[in-house]
C-alpha cells in the first residue's frame, strides 16, 4: 500500500461564502496552503504539482445539510490539536467542542470537534496524548 492514503476529498455546502473563513484558516493550518477558487467551487491542496498531491474540493450545492458523517484529521501531538482548535474558535467554527480528553474512545485519545456553516462535521484527534 502506498503511503499516501487519499487522494482528495469532495465536500459539499451550502454556501460557499458561509464557510470560506473558516476553511481559509483551517485547511492551510492542515498544510493545505495551495488556494484555488472559481464560480461555485473552491480547492485546497498540499503544495506541488496539483495531478499528484491531495486536495479539498469544496462545491457550492444549495440546500445542501451536514449529517452524522465526520471528517477526522490525525495530530502528531495534543499541543498541536490545541493549536488547531485556537484557529478553529478564532475562524468561528460552530459547535465547537474540546480539545478535550475522549478515554471512552480509547487511552490517550484527544481531540477537538467542530463543524461548519453547512452543519459537516469535523475533528482533530491525537491518539498518542498522554493518559490523564
Amino acid at each position: 500500500m502506498q503511503s499516501r492514503l487519499f487522494d482528495h476529498i469532495d465536500l459539499r455546502v451550502s454556501s460557499l461564502g458561509d464557510s470560506k473563513t473558516l476553511f481559509d484558516a483551517f485547511f492551510p493550518a492542515l498544510g493545505f496552503s495551495q488556494v484555488r477558487s472559481g464560480e461555485g467551487w473552491m480547492s485546497y491542496s498540499v503544495p506541488g504539482d496539483p495531478k499528484s498531491q491531495p486536495f479539498i474540493q469544496v462545491d457550492e450545492m444549495p440546500g445542501h445539510r451536514g449529517n452524522a458523517n465526520r471528517f477526522a484529521f490525525w495530530a502528531d501531538t495534543e499541543e498541536e490539536v490545541n493549536r488547531l482548535g485556537g484557529i478553529l474558535r478564532d475562524a468561528g467554527a460552530l459547535a465547537l467542542e474540546g480539545p478535550e480528553y475522549c478515554h471512552e474512545y480509547t487511552p490517550g485519545y484527544y481531540a477537538v470537534f467542530f463543524e461548519d456553516a453547512s452543519g459537516n462535521k469535523w475533528e482533530v484527534c491525537c491518539r498518542t496524548a498522554r493518559v490523564r
